[in-house]
């Protein structure tokens, strides 16, 4: 899988002197964090519908949710993507899925987990672009930080990445994605639903075995 661009907006505080060695692994966690940030961010263009169509999935589940994408990018177009996306996330008024911290764990937005995010932000020096409207627990945003973490993009202390993960994923990321496996409106985004949800199950087991 290659890599993605960020498309959510954020401003990094960068690790200072030469770069940090990460491995294989972390660096293939940090580009699936990327490509989920990318896709939630906003709805893909045609460049990246393009590299979707084009990925291979490899082994595994993850590898099968990935074949599952690559399909599902190559027998759509970005127009009819952007409607999805609009319908899934934007709507006349809201859409028919919020991705916000606050809101999957207190049913309100800007509730204390945003507070809790934008802490971390700070301690990590990371600001939101200008360009970007949305608050800062965005579930783009915060898949965002984690693919920074795990390519060793930030200046972090040591366990900053797994207590991140606990405080701002974990508690939400699997059922948001389950959520978007049965979202009325999805049909490219299905995919990204299986995807995410697979991923973060795996990232959570992960991250319980190193504790």
């Amino acid at each position: 899988m290659g890599s993605v661009a960020s498309v959510v907006g954020l401003t990094e505080g960068a690790a200072p002197g030469a770069s940090p060695v990460i491995d294989d692994v972390d660096q293939l966690r940090a580009r699936h964090y990327d490509l989920l940030a990318a896709l939630l961010g906003r709805a893909p263009d045609v460049a990246l519908l393009d590299a979707l169509g084009e990925m291979e999935g490899g082994e595994g589940v993850l590898g099968r949710h990935l074949s599952d994408l690559s399909r599902a990018a190559a027998t759509t177009s970005a127009q009819a993507i952007e409607r999805e996306f609009f319908e899934l996330f934007v709507g006349v008024g809201r859409g028919e899925l919020l991705p916000y911290a606050s809101y999957y764990l207190t049913g309100f937005l800007n509730e204390r987990p945003l507070a809790r995010v934008r802490e971390d932000f700070s301690a990590l020096g990371i600001e939101r672009g200008e360009a970007m409207s949305e608050p800062e627990d965005h579930l783009a945003m915060l898949l965002e930080v984690m693919a920074g973490l795990a390519a060793g993009r930030f200046e972090a202390e040591p366990g900053m990445q797994a207590r991140f993960f606990a405080r701002h994923v974990a508690p939400w990321a699997t059922r948001f994605f389950a959520d978007l496996e049965q979202a009325k409106a999805a049909r490219f985004y299905r995919t990204v639903g299986e995807l995410g949800r697979t991923f973060i199950e795996i990232e959570t087991e992960a991250f319980a075995m190193e504790g």
